[in-house]
């Protein structure tokens, strides 16, 4: 099997479409994360947090990103893609992530308390997993760890 070759040149400008898209969760009262799924240098899913707004506890950034690709590719499998996710992905989008076959995850801001790419655990590089992830952390930490403080910082001044 060939090395797969990754471009990283733009990862700032598909992760500067993600904060854009937590900056609309956050207008609609989400917690502010946001997701694109890129294929071949496209678009081809988006979203943001929206558990509120959907009384859906699964629909998270990623999950709504990767089930919008997946109708768009007629495929619930996404072979090549990558996922860029503003917040370090929790346990069930880790999940998600393998099942649909995503080659890449580029996130920004670590999450101490449920993030399992890093901060509690290495999920993706469990030997039990059939499918292999690319991971890099940290692309726009500060502007992406920023928003969601600005955001719980602005909920805890309401009272």
């Amino acid at each position: 099997m060939r090395p797969q070759i990754i471009d990283r040149s733009r990862d700032q400008e598909f992760m500067h479409l993600a904060l854009a898209l937590a900056a609309e969760g956050a207008a609609m009262g989400e917690v502010p994360v946001g997701a694109v799924l890129v294929q071949h240098g496209q678009v081809i899913g988006q979203g943001f947090n929206r558990p509120i707004i959907d009384s859906d506890p699964s629909a998270h950034a990623e999950m709504v990103a990767i089930r919008a690709a997946a109708k768009s590719a007629s495929n619930y499998r996404l072979p090549g893609s990558t996922l860029y996710v503003t917040l370090e992905p929790c346990s069930m989008c880790a999940g998600l992530i393998v099942h649909s076959r995503v080659s890449r995850v580029v996130y920004g801001a670590l999450e101490p308390k449920a993030g399992v790419v890093q901060s509690q655990g290495q999920f993706f590089g469990q030997g039990f997993l059939n499918h292999r992830v690319m991971v890099e952390g940290g692309v726009l930490a500060q502007e992406c760890g920023q928003i969601l403080s600005d955001f719980f910082r602005a909920r805890r001044a309401k009272g």
